[in-house]
């Protein structure tokens, strides 16, 4: 799912053209202001790197593959996704979804020509990618520290050349999840020394300390680190004269008069005219972890971000702002939406639910159009949540519409396909062949999938011919509401509106799927001729 650069960058023009008025969300007010959440989107944890003009972002991915997105900007406001830094697990570990576990709170760094992000997987250790291109080919990820339970590993190069690495406990595998610690690394970054240090515990008074990020400015070494949980937390800062501490902590960003709840973790940005922000994350389930962008200002060598109307150093969110100088203008736009199925490749707002297998799909069985595969569900029949090949999509907006055109002439019987919103609820809205050939649609759904809960089908009438459009309207809320059409005009209601609700760590998604009743035996496939967000 990666392409050659030259061709990247063709489609980073094409995306902002095709996205700057039609995108759901758009934070660009196009007089000079920006209004937050700058992505109303699932880019949990999200961290980002200047390099000359260019900005990169990437956000935690979990259990989703391609993994490790990368987005693009010349602003901080107006994003593309133009990268995965993960295109396909190396290893088995993700051939089945691993819901809530992966990819967690990556840090995006630079240093001496190369691009690296470091991550802890809770179970696995703290890994490690690098690429001279952030839009071409990353390497496989390597494992920096084999170790239970460290999460949310962010380096350093100092100014002797030295590497450190600052690091959080999962509480859940680790037994505290409230400490900090800093490691030693090689000069290669690549493995740890046994040089560490547990620099923070906030058990008493900032609980949940997870999430830092290292900085270093005018002598001071920092790290940033929310506390509170991700719901309800804070954003701290420690700061200190020596590498190892002691660390001085200061809370710098909480709610305040504003209705954020838990602004913290993120990406402090300096740019070259000397500007600072930060880049923070809200949750607003069902739609998982959205994106702001807040202004800094540096008093007495700390950070006060947002706005401080008590003047006590603790700043707050704000709605809106003057965008930041660039030296370009920029054409609005947002993370692409959607795919028409037009150019011979999977648009990359979408992701599995696990590691991808090359004959799930063909963008070549039809022309313009994505075959989609039946596939079995292993391990658990009952329910979607252990199957890996969900063809899905963030949600990105609080309001939308997702909508398809399918062809489900090919599916056996006993085979179904159609749109589906996941989470640890799901609904799923179907065509269905039946044993003896003829086609029935279907809304099915799940409640609490994840507890091995048996789906149901809530709505169900027969139809004459395979062929249809299948809708689903987003109210604000996750209220979602399932229709079909036989001629993408006129659509009825199926069944009752359904709640959206958030997955393991990530927010609903809203995609495609094709299920076989067996494990053995030939599969059909569903034909669609889009897929669209609006």
């Amino acid at each position: 799912m990666l392409l050659p650069r030259y061709l990247l960058t063709a489609a980073i023009a094409l995306a902002a053209l095709a996205s700057s008025s039609a995108a759901p969300w758009q934070p660009d007010l196009e007089n000079g202001d920006y209004k937050n959440p700058i992505i109303y989107a699932d880019y949990s944890d999200p961290d980002v790197v200047r390099v000359g003009d260019d900005y990169y972002m990437t956000a935690s991915s979990f259990n989703c593959v391609p993994g490790l997105p990368i987005l693009h900007s010349k602003d901080l406001v107006n994003w593309e996704l133009v990268n995965y830094a993960i295109p396909r697990f190396p290893d088995s570990y993700f051939d089945t979804p691993q819901h809530g576990n992966g990819v967690w709170a990556p840090s995006f760094r630079y240093h001496d020509g190369m691009y690296y992000i470091y991550w802890g997987d809770p179970d696995r250790g703290i890994f490690r990618v690098q690429t001279e291109d952030p839009l071409g080919e990353w390497s496989a990820p390597i494992l920096v520290k084999d170790a239970y339970g460290n999460i949310d590993a962010c380096p350093l190069w100092d100014d002797d050349g030295r590497v450190y690495l600052v690091h959080a406990f999962a509480n859940s595998r680790a037994g505290l999840g409230d400490v900090l610690q800093i490691q030693e690394l090689t000069p290669e970054g690549d493995s740890v020394i046994r040089n560490r240090k547990v620099v923070f515990n906030g058990a008493h008074d900032h609980p949940t300390t997870e999430g830092p990020k290292f900085y270093k400015r005018n002598g001071y070494y920092y790290i940033f680190a929310p506390a509170g949980g991700v719901a309800t937390g804070w954003q701290n800062v420690l700061r200190s004269k020596d590498i190892f501490g002691p660390y001085e902590i200061r809370t710098v960003l909480a709610t305040g008069d504003t209705d954020i709840n838990g602004p913290h973790q993120g990406a402090y940005i300096e740019q070259e005219n000397g500007d600072s922000w930060f880049l923070h994350f809200q949750e607003v389930q069902p739609y998982g972890r959205i994106v702001h962008l807040l202004p800094v200002h540096w008093v007495d060598d700390w950070p006060v971000m947002g706005e401080d109307p008590d003047a006590d150093g603790t700043g707050q969110p704000v709605a809106s702002h003057a965008k930041p100088k660039s030296r370009e203008a920029i054409t609005p736009h947002a993370p692409a939406v959607g795919d028409e199925f037009d150019d011979g490749r999977l648009s990359l707002a979408w992701q599995w639910h696990a590691n991808w297998r090359p004959h799930w799909y063909s963008l070549s069985d039809t022309e313009g159009s994505l075959s989609l595969r039946s596939q079995w569900i292993p391990k658990l029949p009952a329910n979607l949540w252990n199957a890996p090949h969900l063809l899905l999509q963030k949600m990105p907006a609080p309001e939308f519409t997702a909508s398809t055109k399918i062809d489900a002439s090919e599916l056996l019987p006993g085979e179904h396909s159609g749109l589906l919103v996941m989470g640890m609820d799901y609904a799923l809205l179907s065509i269905n062949r039946k044993s003896d050939g003829s086609y029935e649609l279907a809304l099915s759904t799940c409640h609490d999938a994840r507890r091995q809960n048996q789906e149901r089908v809530v709505a169900k009438q027969p139809i004459p011919t395979p062929h249809g459009f299948l809708r689903v309207d987003v109210e604000d809320g996750g209220i979602c509401q399932f229709s079909f059409s036989n001629d993408g005009e006129q659509y009825a209601e199926i069944g009752e509106p359904f709640q959206a609700v958030e997955g393991r760590w990530i927010g609903a998604k809203v995609g495609l799927v094709a299920i076989k009743p067996s494990k053995t035996g030939a599969y059909g496939q569903a034909d669609f001729d889009f897929f669209r967000i609006e």
